[in-house]
C-alpha cells in the first residue's frame, strides 16, 4: 500500500474544519487590534507600573504573583530582597509614600542580611527626603550607618538632611565623617562647601542680630530713663503668674508702657536733641470720630494742633462747630473715671506731667468736646470733673 512520499501529511477534515472556523469567526478574548498595548499593560504579568491603585482582591492574577514574591514560606534575606525590589520600583515612580511602605516591610522582615538592610534604611531614608519628612530621613540614615559605618549613600543622605532643616554644624560634621571614608566623593565634597557657607552666613546674621538687640535694648532703656525723669506716669499692665509665663516673648512691650496698640505702630521716641515726641489720640464722643498724631512733640501747645487740625472743618462737622476757640479737652483718669480739664495753652510735657495722668500702652489720649454744647454738657453730667 502506497503511503505518500516521506513527510506527506494526510488530509485531516476534523483539523481543517477546525483552522477554518478562526478564519471566519473572531476569538472572543481577543485584544482589540487599536488597543492592544493599553489592555495588555493591563495583565500585572505585563505591567510596566507597579500596580499600586489595583485591589488584589479583584485581581486574582495580582493575588498570585504577590504570594510568589512575598509568601511567608520563603527566608526572610528573599522576602526582604522582593519588598526592597518593589520599593525601588515606586521610587523610579515617584511614589515615595509607597516606596517607603515597602522598605519598611522589607526592614521588618529582621533578616540576618545586614547589607541588605543598610540599603532598605538607606533608601527609605531617600524617599521620606523626597517627602519632606527630613527627621524620619535622618532616624533611617543614622540606623543605616549603624549597621554599615562606611555606606556613602547613607553618610551623603544624612548629611543633605542637615542641610534641609538647616543644622549646618551636623551637616559638616557628617561630611567630614564621610570624606575620611571617601576622600574625594564629589557630592560629599559640594555639601561640605555648601554647609560651610551657609553656617558661616548664618552665623554672621545672628552676631548682627544680637548686635541690633544690644543697641535696641540701649536706646529703650535710654527712652524709659527720660521718660523717667520727667516724672511722666505710665499705666502698665499686670499680668497673674501663669499669663506672665505665656507672655514671656513679650513682657518688656507689656510692662514698660512705652508699647503702642494703634494700627500705625508708631510710639514714643528721643529725637537727637533728647526731647521726646509722642503718639497722641483724640477721641471726638459727639460724633464717634478720632484723630491720631504719630509724633507730638513735648514742647508743642495743643492749641497749635488744635489750629492746624480744624483749619479745615472735617466731613462730620456738618455745622461747623469745631474750631480751636471753642473746643475743650479733657483726659480720664481710669481708676478714678474722673475727668480732668486741659489747658489748651499747655505743652504736652507740662499736661503729662499731671499727677493724675497715666499714659496707657505707650499712648496719651484725650476726649475733645465743643464747648458748652448740649452734648458735653450732658457728657459731662454727673461726671466728676476737675482742672
Amino acid at each position: 500500500m502506497d503511503t505518500g512520499s516521506p513527510g506527506q501529511e494526510e488530509d485531516d477534515p476534523v483539523m481543517d474544519q477546525f483552522m477554518e472556523k478562526f478564519r471566519t469567526q473572531k476569538y472572543e478574548g481577543a485584544f482589540n487590534p487599536e488597543t492592544w498595548e493599553q489592555e495588555i499593560e493591563k495583565i500585572p504579568m505585563f505591567m510596566k507600573k507597579s500596580p499600586s491603585d489595583i485591589d488584589p482582591d479583584k485581581a486574582p492574577e495580582l493575588a498570585c504573583l504577590q504570594s510568589i514574591l512575598f509568601d511567608t514560606d520563603r527566608p526572610p534575606e528573599e522576602q526582604a530582597k522582593s519588598y526592597k525590589d518593589e520599593g525601588n520600583e515606586y521610587f523610579k515612580e515617584k511614589n515615595y509614600k509607597q516606596a517607603v511602605e515597602s522598605y519598611t516591610q522589607g526592614i521588618k522582615k529582621n533578616c540576618s542580611d545586614v547589607e541588605l538592610n543598610a540599603i532598605l534604611y538607606t533608601n527609605r531614608a531617600a524617599a521620606q527626603f523626597h517627602i519632606g519628612n527630613y527627621r524620619s530621613a535622618i532616624n533611617d540614615a543614622i540606623s543605616a550607618r549603624k549597621l554599615k559605618p562606611d555606606h556613602s549613600k547613607a553618610i551623603i543622605r544624612g548629611a543633605l538632611c542637615f542641610m534641609e532643616i538647616k543644622n549646618y554644624n551636623e551637616a559638616l560634621k557628617w561630611c567630614d565623617e564621610g570624606l575620611k571614608i571617601y576622600p574625594s566623593d564629589k557630592k560629599l565634597l559640594e555639601t561640605r562647601t555648601n554647609a560651610d557657607k551657609l553656617l558661616r552666613t548664618a552665623e554672621r546674621n545672628m552676631r548682627k542680630s544680637k548686635h541690633n538687640e544690644k543697641n535696641k535694648q540701649k536706646a529703650k532703656e535710654s527712652l524709659l530713663a527720660a521718660i523717667r525723669s520727667r516724672g511722666i506716669q505710665l499705666q502698665t499692665l499686670s499680668l497673674n503668674e501663669e499669663d506672665a509665663e505665656d507672655a514671656s516673648d513679650s513682657h518688656e512691650l507689656l510692662y514698660d508702657g512705652t508699647s503702642t496698640d494703634n494700627a500705625t505702630g508708631a510710639h514714643v521716641f528721643l529725637d537727637e536733641s533728647g526731647r521726646l515726641s509722642w503718639p497722641v489720640l483724640f477721641f471726638y464722643p459727639e460724633h464717634g470720630q478720632t484723630d491720631f498724631i504719630s509724633a507730638f512733640h513735648e514742647d508743642s501747645r495743643f492749641i497749635d494742633h488744635l489750629h492746624e487740625m480744624f483749619a479745615d472743618s472735617p466731613p462730620w462737622d456738618t455745622d461747623r462747630k469745631y474750631c480751636a476757640e471753642n473746643l475743650e479737652i479733657y483726659f480720664e483718669n481710669e481708676q478714678t473715671q474722673a475727668l480732668y480739664q486741659v489747658n489748651k495753652a499747655s505743652s504736652l510735657l507740662q499736661v503729662l506731667q499731671h499727677k493724675r495722668l497715666l499714659v496707657k500702652g505707650g499712648t496719651p489720649s484725650f476726649l475733645i468736646f465743643v464747648k458748652k454744647s448740649p452734648f458735653c454738657t450732658k457728657y459731662l453730667s454727673g461726671r466728676t470733673v476737675r482742672a
